[in-house]
């Protein structure tokens, strides 16, 4: 399994472009997963619900499962990505994982020319390309935002196929 993240400030973006390169992805016979990380505290559930009283009665972890699809929600340890990766059953081919900032891996630096912002790099990135709307200055290869089959290309060659 390799996992790349997508990163970029907040309205650059990410889950748009995650949106169209997973069919583009998927068409090629690759098992997708994708995580979306926030800095919110995320609930599937609402407080009083069955699942949200088992959680608080100490639980762990709860399952909600529905006629089409099931939810397992676990407490978060911070800064246990490994933990997290180990739950995708059965394991995916690829996961493209939006916003973990901090988890060691390539990443795609998403740029949006609008936001008025500089590149957002990090301390020991491994950036492997900055996807972008504009003509910026650069030592990474740039992908044209806006050419998501041009970038899922790009995605594939690096993912080996």
């Amino acid at each position: 399994m390799k996992v790349l993240g997508i990163v970029g400030y907040s309205g650059a973006g990410k889950t748009t472009l995650l949106c169209a390169l997973l069919p583009l992805l998927c068409a090629r016979g690759l098992r997708v997963a994708a995580i979306k990380a926030t800095h919110h505290d995320v609930r599937w559930d609402q407080p009083g619900k069955d699942s949200w009283r088992l959680q608080e009665a100490g639980a762990e972890p709860v399952l909600l499962a529905g006629p089409k699809r099931w939810y397992l929600s676990r407490a978060a340890a911070p800064g246990d990505w490994a933990a997290q990766l180990a739950t995708l059953q059965p394991v995916p081919d690829l996961v493209l994982s939006e916003g973990n900032t901090d988890w060691p891996v390539p990443r795609l630096l998403v740029h949006r020319a609008a936001l008025g912002k500089p590149l957002r790099r990090f301390a020991g990135d491994q950036v492997l390309a900055v996807a972008t709307d504009a003509a910026i200055e650069t030592d990474l290869p740039c992908l044209d935002l806006n050419d998501p089959p041009s970038i899922a290309r790009f995605l594939l060659t690096w993912y080996g196929e």
